[in-house]
């Protein structure tokens, strides 16, 4: 796990003292080594920074780094900070390259099968000097180019640079859990990098708004949607899509090109039984390919089905394999009872006697925390949840575990938001099977779904987007057209981006959910969270293997009497605890958000409301602050679009972003 970055500018004149200040800002994404490339038209330069361990220095391999030196001539060059956790000798040093030093590789993640390709990979003639996965995307691109990519089981962003061709590969992996931007300077100058706070050490560089993708955060509360962020200018790279170009064309804006498409249909048995048991190996294996560390590994464990599942089946793999099993599991924790899911957590612990980790949020520390926690998110951020993640993470850093298992991506496969109920009811009523919805809906009902959130759902499944709009607004729900935001001011054409949402059931909510209106954004926080202190979090559930056998199983397992993640629960019956397996609701690492604004700190949330719609502008209407002030007295229902304007004011004032 590491950060990257580069700069291309075919004309030349790349200065490696800008690339090291940009590098420079990612130290947190890999403190463990700093390396560079320069790439003229008939020379390549190794340099190492003050980050460089002396180790380094002194490789008996090609890329072994020159100590630092001025270079001005350069028309691509790669910037690295890495977080070793495979093969953590200075062999795993990046830049990497070949043999012949013609490919060159920056990489971002961690190539679960790195094992099984080395070997397939040794039998068809290639050598090895490391024992990284980085290594083995070398030699699987120079054997098999492009058609390598479907191999990879991992989470992964690379630059590929061949020297004979002057061709760039820039690839994401399939479901986006690593970040990569792309930002052109005034001079022409292509940048990419792993965070958007890399491109502030470029010259000319300008923190402006993009009026629509503000829209679709403080309206919506979207981000990561699409290619566009809330910076003008700076792309977001597409999960599962390839840059592949010669430098010379990059002087044009690149053209991302699919290399993965999410809905690949893979067979699944009829028979029930059997289609548990395989979902059940394939979760199993795909916690055990995420096990693999040079490092101490933990879990992240909120007491729900999801990190339960996870840390459950981590101490079963464990225990097989060795007579002393040393796990970690870390938590975030209320002082609000209500909030607290310490009764679950110690259902776990007693269940796999793992070393339990614990922190309690308060909102004191959310505000102390905020200026720093809003730089390293990059973008505003939609509830205070994230700063409970970030919280974990921080108390995971204090520890010797460098990788951390993590539940994202559960909830989108299986059917675990309420926002599922309705489609699925819907589709139900569309298929005509009145008596089975009726069921069902009562079902819903007892497991504690609320009937008007259901019919509401239902009825946006089956309105046109005028009748819905309508319907929200009598409803006090998010519309098109909001009364507190100034379109105009913005820039920014009215949306109903949960269309995508309609009409498609559960598999088809699942894949709205997992391209673009929930996991896109639990993953950047996720990276950024884990990434700041300094720490690798894995996703067993967005294994693509899981992910693709999940999505073709008929909805009944997913969803059915009321109860979620159906297959989860069958699958690990013998190895939750039984309060795991049979719990309903949902949580997962919250805090008491509403508690914090309007009964514990409501003079700070309204002070820092009050800042923040003045940084804001003219880009809200004059009654905003009273309407959040309501909600903060409580004489308006409390909504997290509060915390979104919050947010959004002290995202304006850190990056000190020019409005429109």
């Amino acid at each position: 796990m590491c950060g990257l970055t580069a700069l291309i500018n075919p004309k030349g004149g790349i200065a490696a003292d800008t690339l090291r200040a940009m590098t420079s800002l990612l130290r947190h994404r890999g403190p463990d080594d700093e390396g560079y490339a320069l790439f003229t038209a008939n020379s390549v330069t190794a340099l190492g920074g003050a980050g460089t361990p002396a180790a380094c220095f002194g490789i008996d391999l090609p890329y072994a780094p020159q100590p630092w030196r001025e270079v001005h001539d350069a028309n691509l060059a790669f910037g690295h900070r890495r977080l070793s956790i495979v093969d953590v000798s200075a062999a795993g040093h990046q830049p990497m390259c070949d043999a012949e030093r013609r490919n060159w590789i920056v990489f971002n993640g961690e190539i679960y099968n790195w094992r099984e390709l080395r070997d397939e990979l040794a039998a068809l003639g290639h050598t090895f000097r490391t024992r990284t996965d980085t290594e083995v995307i070398l030699a699987a691109l120079k054997e098999w180019g492009k058609d390598a990519l479907p191999r990879f089981n991992g989470m992964f962003v690379f630059l590929h640079y061949d020297t004979q061709t002057r061709r760039l590969l820039a690839v994401r992996d399939r479901f986006g859990v690593k970040p990569l931007y792309w930002w052109r300077a005034p001079d022409g100058t292509l940048a990419f990098a792993s965070e958007i706070k890399a491109f502030t050490a470029l010259p000319g560089w300008r923190a402006q708004l993009n009026g629509q993708a503000a829209y679709e955060f403080l309206n919506w509360g979207l981000t990561d949607h699409h290619e566009t962020t809330l910076f003008n200018g700076v792309k977001l790279l597409p999960p599962g899509r390839a840059i592949h170009a010669e430098l010379s064309a990059l002087t044009r804006d690149p053209e991302p090109k699919v290399w993965y498409e999410l809905g690949t249909r893979v067979a699944v048995p009829s028979d029930d039984a059997k289609a548990i048991q395989q979902w059940r190996e394939l979760f199993f294996d795909a916690v055990h390919c995420r096990l693999r560390a040079d490092v101490p590994v933990g879990t992240a464990l909120s007491g729900g089905l999801d990190s339960s599942s996870i840390v459950c089946t981590a101490n079963r793999l464990l225990r097989g394999e060795s007579d002393k099993v040393e796990q970690n599991a870390f938590s975030a924790r209320s002082l609000d009872p209500e909030m607290d899911e310490g009764a679950f957590m110690a259902a776990v612990v007693a269940r796999t006697n793992v070393q339990h980790h614990n922190i309690w949020t308060e909102p004191g520390n959310l505000f102390e925390t905020l200026p720093q926690l809003t730089w390293h998110m990059d973008e505003p951020f939609g509830s205070t949840s994230t700063f409970a993640e970030w919280s974990v993470f921080k108390l995971v850093g204090s520890t010797a575990v460098k990788v951390t298992l993590d539940g994202h991506g559960a909830d989108e496969i299986l059917a675990g938001y309420r926002a599922f109920g309705g489609p699925h009811l819907a589709h139900m009523l569309r298929q005509g099977h009145l008596l089975s919805m009726g069921q069902e809906a009562m079902a819903m009902r007892r497991s504690g779904f609320r009937t008007f959130d259901l019919l509401a759902q239902v009825i946006d499944n089956f309105s046109p987007a005028s009748v819905r709009a309508a319907l929200r607004s009598v409803a006090g729900r998010t519309t098109p057209m909001p009364d507190w935001i100034r379109l105009d001011q913005l820039g920014a054409i009215p949306t109903e981006p949960h269309e995508a949402d309609q009409h498609g059931g559960i598999s088809g909510m699942s894949v709205a959910q997992l391209r673009g209106t929930s996991l896109p954004m639990q993953l950047h926080w996720n990276d950024r969270n884990s990434m700041a202190h300094s720490i690798e979090s894995r996703a067993p559930f967005l294994d693509y293997r899981l992910v693709e056998y999940t999505l073709a199983l008929r909805d009944e397992l997913k969803l059915a009497g009321g109860v979620s993640k159906v297959v989860l629960r069958k699958a690990l019956a013998d190895v939750l605890p039984p309060e795991i397996s049979r719990r309903k609701d949902k949580m997962g690492f919250v805090t008491a958000e509403q508690m914090w604004v309007q009964r514990d700190r409501p003079d700070q949330f309204r002070a820092a409301v009050k800042t923040a719609v003045e940084q804001a502008g003219n880009l809200f209407m004059p009654q905003t602050s009273s309407w959040l002030n309501d909600m903060i007295d409580g004489r308006k229902p409390y909504r997290t679009v509060l915390w979104r304007v919050l947010s959004f004011g002290a995202w304006l004032d850190r990056f000190k972003v020019q409005l429109p």
